[in-house]
């Protein structure tokens, strides 16, 4: 009989899940297993992973254990080193294999090496776009620098993404004998009242949200709310729960589809596609430039950005003095979210008004959000840094514009006015 490791990474679900799938359907025993990466602190001075974003995963973790029990079978959680853990679970087990779906951002793609290093045979899986890349009219090498010219290509093609799948219809049971440790859960917190995102992880929460989103027909307003500050309903919030894995690109999308041809579409249904392949060409383009997008420099190869650690340390706090910039650092504080439009004007002015490091800012919203997510922070904080593909050297906001368009009445600021 031939023992499977699936190692669940940013895909905490069972249907859509090719690679899932695939391990389903070629082990006789198969030990579903997510990794805990051990507790790291930041060249910066602060741990990797803040409490919001344990919170969430632990929700999510929570809602895949109990669906794999449903199923006759169970999550093994491990601590520490991915790479040993897995090798002393595969020896353990005698599992002949890992499946995983593949991640190509650098440190993700050292573990697959480093486990192949070790003899492990991994078996990765491209799963996490909304586009399958063999169906894109280019190769990664050749992907556009420009999104516009990406989307433009994609849209002429008429390329659609495929159906999602379903659950498997069996799971295969654990090994015999293997009786995983039980897992300590996380205390729950109670979340902030003032938060734009009272929302619980995994994949039940998930799908609880994309229901009553179409149910009520907010695809139709998405693209005139979407820049709004603090609405529940302003923006989509799919974002943490495709950052973990718990839904994915496609699963919104065949809703999506379904939801138009019932109630029609207009431009505000369109924008959720236009925003789901940006997410889509933020992890193209690590496939095209990988290591390159964390220097310093970016892709520019030529600049390293200054810093001021005296700045960066009261950009953190909330404690510039710029009142909008200061209220979206306490949202993100005290709730783990913040607005696509106050992500941006906090990111400009950290970078182009505190004169730091946009590492250090990419590393601080690593910590916070709980939709962390590797490709679209880098990419994004390089838009603003002038680092990236983006045509233009930077994007500076200006703080007292963005108040004037954004936060005219004061509200925000009000309702963030403390931590």
């Amino acid at each position: 009989m031939s023992t499977v490791i699936y190692w669940f990474r940013n895909d905490l679900r069972l249907a859509d899940n090719p690679a899932l799938r695939h391990a389903c359907q070629t082990a006789s025993r198969l030990v579903p297993v997510y990794c805990h990466a051990p507790e790291q602190i930041t060249q910066w001075g602060f741990p990797r992973v803040g409490r919001h974003r344990r919170q969430f995963l632990a929700g999510g973790l929570a809602d895949l254990a109990t669906q794999l029990g449903a199923r006759g079978s169970t999550l093994v959680e491990l601590h520490g080193d991915p790479v040993g853990s897995l090798a002393e679970l595969a020896q353990q087990t005698g599992a002949r294999q890992i499946i995983c779906e593949a991640i190509a951002a650098p440190e993700e793609t050292a573990e697959i090496n480093a486990l192949r290093a070790a003899g492990i045979d991994v078996d990765c899986h491209w799963q996490s776009t909304l586009l399958d890349p063999d169906s894109l009219p280019f190769s990664s090498d050749g992907l556009p620098d420009v999104f516009t010219t990406f989307r433009q290509a994609v849209e002429k093609a008429g390329i659609a993404p495929r159906p999602p799948l379903p659950e498997p219809v069996l799971i295969p049971p654990l090994p015999a004998g293997l009786c995983p440790a039980p897992v300590t859960p996380i205390a729950p917190t109670t979340p902030d009242p003032r938060s734009a995102f009272p929302f619980a992880g995994g994949a039940t929460a998930a799908e609880g949200h994309l229901a009553q989103y179409l149910h009520r027909k907010l695809p139709h307003t998405y693209k005139a709310t979407r820049n709004r500050l603090a609405g529940i309903d302003d923006s989509s919030k799919f974002s943490p729960w495709l950052a973990s894995g718990a839904l994915s690109a496609r699963q919104i999308m065949a809703r999506l589809k379904a939801f138009e041809a019932e109630h029609g579409a207009n431009e505000g249904s369109y924008w959720l596609w236009f925003e789901l392949l940006w997410r889509d060409y933020f992890r193209l383009l690590h496939c095209k430039y990988g290591q390159h997008l964390y220097r310093a420099s970016g892709l520019n190869g030529h600049h390293t950005p200054a810093h001021a650690p005296d700045a960066f340390a009261r950009w953190r706090k909330g404690e510039t003095g710029e009142a909008l910039v200061d209220a979206g650092m306490r949202e993100l504080a005290a709730t783990g979210n913040l607005s696509n439009r106050m992500r941006q004007i906090v990111a400009s002015y950290l970078i182009h008004d505190c004169a730091c490091d946009w590492r250090a800012g990419a590393a601080w919203f690593e910590t916070q959000l709980i939709d962390y997510d590797v490709c679209s922070n880098h990419a994004n904080w390089l838009y603003i840094a002038g680092h990236g593909t983006a045509p233009r050297g930077g994007r500076r906001f200006n703080p007292d514009k963005q108040t004037r368009e954004y936060d005219a009445d004061g509200r925000y600021r009000a309702l963030w006015s403390r931590p």
